[in-house]
């Protein structure tokens, strides 16, 4: 099955599929080339899918192939989380007339137009992955989460590169702390993969449901699971949820950004941070990733890495 989808520009499909080649090849959305294969669950059976794209950032064109299916359903699936993964949805027309006021994100946007935030497939998957961030540098998140998915996770076969489907939380839930240990989880981290999952299998977490919530809904539910903290679900509101209003302060990766372009190098409260940032409204979400894009082009531009 192949099949075509037109969304509104500008995107530009290299820059905001650009994290996926940061930290080398993720099991789970493998971007070759320019093409990107990752892999759906439906109806308990795995298919895998290829994105490509064409036409210009203000005019794009997405090509999906699934291959052994002509499913409307597997095609719904597919859409929806093509969609997702490229924030679709998001204003940026409208975040570029916003962002012209602000001297900071008015020079960023030449440089990374069309550009969006990616989201996360699935809310379990995001919360996996932010867990396995915590506390330590993101290189190493991405190999343990890796090694996660290629423990864990079903194969399949996409245009002869393998994908693996993201690990199903009950199939997480019937590990043991050891396995993930083995897999070098620190115990508190495989500790809290573990419960979570648990929680999510067993339906006393409902993560769909958490999707159309309040953003202190949301924040509340979440820091009273076991590890999670305000970090995690202000990032879980940002890029699970796709809300706009949304600044996570308290993340180091942020903080350097705003000391970068609004402290001059100086130290920011997080106070400080949140109260710039409600100053962009809705459009809170997207100017943190600009921003965050443009600390990595500064680094690139003046030797100090990505």
């Amino acid at each position: 099955m192949r099949f075509q989808l037109r969304p509104d520009g500008p995107l530009d499909f290299d820059q905001t599929l650009a994290r996926y080649r940061i930290w080398g090849e993720d099991p789970a959305s493998r971007l070759v080339g320019r093409t990107f294969r990752r892999a759906v669950s439906v109806g308990g059976r795995l298919h895998g899918y290829e994105l490509s794209w064409a036409g210009s950032v203000n005019d794009p064109r997405l090509i999906i192939t699934v291959p052994g299916t002509r499913s409307g359903r597997v095609a719904e699936t597919v859409t929806g989380e093509v969609s997702r993964l490229l924030f679709l949805d998001a204003d940026l027309p409208g975040f570029y007339r916003m962002a012209k006021s602000d001297r900071v994100l008015g020079e960023l946007i030449r440089p990374l137009y069309g550009t969006r935030p990616t989201l996360a497939p699935a809310p379990f998957e995001m919360l996996v992955g932010a867990i396995s961030a915590q506390q330590v540098n993101l290189a190493f998140a991405f190999t343990t989460r890796s090694r996660l998915v290629r423990r864990f996770g079903r194969p399949v076969d996409v245009g002869g590169h393998t994908v693996y489907g993201f690990p199903e939380p009950a199939v997480i839930a019937r590990s043991k702390v050891g396995e993930l240990r083995a897999l070098q989880f620190s115990t508190r981290k495989a500790e809290y993969i573990v419960g979570l999952a648990r929680l999510v299998a067993s339906g006393a977490l409902d993560l769909d449901r958490l999707m159309n919530c309040s953003n202190e809904e949301v924040i509340a539910e979440l820091t009273n699971v076991r590890g999670l903290g305000l970090w995690t679900a202000e990032w879980f509101l940002a890029r699970a949820v796709g809300r706009g209003d949304v600044c996570p302060a308290g993340d180091l990766g942020v903080r350097k950004a705003f000391e970068r372009f609004y402290g001059r190098g100086r130290p920011l409260s997080d106070r400080a941070i949140r109260q710039r940032a409600r100053r962009w409204g809705p459009y809170q979400n997207l100017a943190v990733h600009y921003l965050l894009a443009g600390l990595r082009l500064h680094r690139t531009r003046t030797g100090g890495g990505a």
